[in-house]
């Protein structure tokens, strides 16, 4: 139901991946509905995505990962077939790099050698905790501190709606340093640093706040040198933020699958429903955005596979155009089914949900086209003066 262009070469390493992916969810398909039901790290799930050994694309291969540098489109493509199963396991492979990130790019070589192999083993569960109350898509309004005390630094602040909390081994924790902004590696078991649940969300996650008070970690916590946080960050974001787009796509093909068999199965006027117009016109629409919005998402995560922080304005365009795309295929197939999209613990009303919280993590809407905007007046404007 897919149309990728690819070199030979290529196309048979992603479809290998491709393969051990699919084998994952297939094991995972009995679990989904509990694991994408609970705020709870589900056991079941994370023996799967472990025994699968899928995490080792999430880390550099000098310390435990599949390839020499993290592949974005290797990524892109799990999380789209992790998706279209399990939220629960999409979000439990993908923050193992979105936690870890940080540390493989600037880290100490002490600090990779303690925790980057058992974040590609899954022995350790890994999380980001950039977000504040006060500081979402406006970073430099955090007000988490981390201050020099004797040998080490002293952590006080408070990060909101931060996925695995109260799971992860590990957080890597962006504060200010003085004037400058810097990450730092915590431990969960530190001194201070306590988890608080959130209210529940409309499509449930493993998420909550962390108080972080006279927490105390040594000198060398920080990772990579004093004012280095926000560089980091970005490029984090430059590998990973295009595979929300690859979850998207997962998400919506799966929807359409769905009201595509009820499409063909349903009968109504004498004939099955997808021979009445407009309804055909809804799963063909439904298609064209899937198809398009894949073959954009591999293009870009094939070019960020070179150059991450360079393609950073295209991963926030691919995932734009992916992420509303979804809502708009699987509120179509919700259309499409009637009244059965609508029972609650169905799949599709599962997928209705889970599409919206894809438009606001990692990067609101709103916020990716200012930047794309931006890109975009600048490409044609040095494209004039040629």
């Amino acid at each position: 139901m897919h149309m990728v262009i690819m070199d030979r070469m290529e196309l048979g390493e992603i479809e290998t991946v491709r393969e051990r992916a699919s084998a994952l969810a297939a094991e995972l398909e009995p679990l989904a509905a509990e694991a994408d039901a609970s705020s709870e790290l589900h056991p079941g799930v994370l023996a799967a995505v472990t025994a699968s050994g899928l995490s080792a694309l999430t880390v550099p291969a000098a310390w435990g990962g599949a390839s020499e540098k993290v592949d974005p489109l290797a990524v892109c493509v799990v999380r789209e077939v992790l998706m279209g199963t399990s939220s629960h396991a999409d979000s439990l492979f993908a923050l193992q790099g979105i936690g870890s990130h940080a540390i493989a790019l600037g880290g100490s070589d002490e600090q990779r050698e303690e925790w980057l192999p058992r974040v590609a083993s899954l022995e350790a569960i890994a999380a980001l905790a950039m977000t504040e109350p006060g500081a979402g898509s406006d970073l430099k309004a955090l007000t988490t501190t981390a201050t020099a005390d004797g040998d080490g630094f002293v952590i006080d602040g408070r990060k909101s709606f931060i996925s695995n909390a109260g799971v992860a081994d590990f957080y890597t924790v962006l504060a200010r340093e003085g004037e400058q902004y810097s990450f730092f590696l915590v431990p969960a078991n530190s001194i201070g640093l306590t988890v608080e649940p959130l209210p529940p969300l409309i499509s449930p996650h493993v998420i909550g706040d962390l108080g972080l008070e006279g927490v105390r970690v040594g000198g060398g916590a920080r990772i990579g040198a004093a004012g280095e946080g926000f560089r980091l960050a970005l490029s984090t974001l430059a590998t990973f933020r295009i595979s929300v787009a690859g979850a998207a796509v997962g998400l919506a093909d799966a929807a359409l699958r769905e009201a595509a068999r009820h499409a063909g199965e349903r009968v109504q006027f004498g004939r099955p429903l997808a021979e009445l117009g407009p309804v055909a016109a809804l799963l063909a629409d439904s298609w064209a955005e899937v198809e398009s919005t894949r073959l954009l998402s591999y293009e870009v995560a094939r070019a960020a596979r070179e150059d991450p922080l360079a393609n950073l304005d295209r991963s926030s365009l691919a995932k734009l155009a992916a992420t509303e795309a979804a809502s708009r295929v699987v509120d179509r197939c919700v259309q499409v089914m009637g009244r059965w999209g609508l029972v609650d613990g169905s799949k599709v009303e599962k997928l209705y949900r889970q599409a919206r919280p894809l438009r606001i993590y990692e990067g609101a809407s709103e916020v990716l086209r200012l930047g794309i905007a931006r890109r975009l007046v600048a490409e044609v404007g040095a494209g004039s003066q040629r």
